[in-house]
């Protein structure tokens, strides 16, 4: 099937972790997922990642959020229950809404207005809901997400930014994880503020040239999290973190 260009290239690296809410007592500062590359890593890079963590909020908030909403490039607007790994994805253009959970992949669907029901049509675009989300919530919270399961991070050096700010460069890559394992990421981190102010796309791991270079701009605080929605040409807009959503959202067409 093919994809619209942006899922396409920028469809996320990583199966998002989605049971953030805290069983017992913190865990002391920014614990990698299981999975995660640590022998693999640089420690200046995995030192950075936390640094960002911070600045963004804290691995405490992080992981005591439990409500997102957003609406990625004009063309979807998403609602995830990070607790319970239930979504909700409203796609404009095509007139496509999806209720499901990302752990289970049960769920439904609906078309134009007409649930499907066909079996092998729903489980594929159920699989294709979730494909939406792990690319459109990377572009908004990648910076929580750089001690992931698969994930490998390597420090580059310090370079500007396209716009002058000075800021240290991490590699991110990946192993075996999410639907585009040989992408690469270099992420910007502005020396001043420890924010992620700018990436790098690179489809193949292995390519010397990038796909695109974005910025990060225009943080603000939503609930207890720094978050951006700038991406320059592309937006990701009405950005929300309340502390409640009716169950309705997640099973209400």
């Amino acid at each position: 099937m093919n994809k619209p260009l942006v899922t396409l290239f920028l469809s996320s690296l990583i199966v998002l972790l989605t049971n953030c809410t805290p069983r017992g007592p913190e865990p002391p500062g920014n614990p990698p997922a299981p999975g995660f590359n640590l022998s693999g890593s640089d420690p200046q890079a995995v030192a950075l990642a936390d640094q960002v963590m911070e600045a963004s909020g804290g691995r405490k908030n992080w992981d005591q959020t439990r409500y997102l909403s957003w609406v990625f490039v004009g063309r979807r607007k998403h609602f995830w229950d990070k607790m319970k790994g239930d979504i909700r994805i409203e796609s404009f253009a095509d007139s496509t809404t999806y209720l499901l959970n990302i752990n289970t992949m049960k769920g439904r669907v609906q078309k134009a207005g007409q649930e499907v029901k066909d079996p092998a049509l729903l489980d594929s675009l159920l699989t294709r809901g979730k494909s939406l989300w792990i690319n459109d919530a990377y572009w908004l919270v990648m910076p929580f997400k750089m001690k992931d399961d698969g994930v490998t991070l390597q420090y580059i050096g310090q370079e500007p930014t396209a716009d002058g700010r000075p800021a240290d460069l991490v590699a991110i890559s990946f192993q075996a994880v999410g639907d585009t394992p040989d992408n690469k990421y270099h992420v910007a981190i502005d020396q001043e503020t420890k924010l992620v102010s700018e990436w790098t796309f690179f489809r193949e791991a292995t390519q010397d040239s990038a796909d695109f270079i974005m910025p990060w701009r225009d943080y603000q605080k939503y609930g207890n999290l720094m978050l951006s929605g700038d991406r320059d040409k592309l937006q990701l807009t009405e950005i929300s973190v309340p502390e409640q959503l009716p169950d309705s959202i997640f099973t209400t067409f």
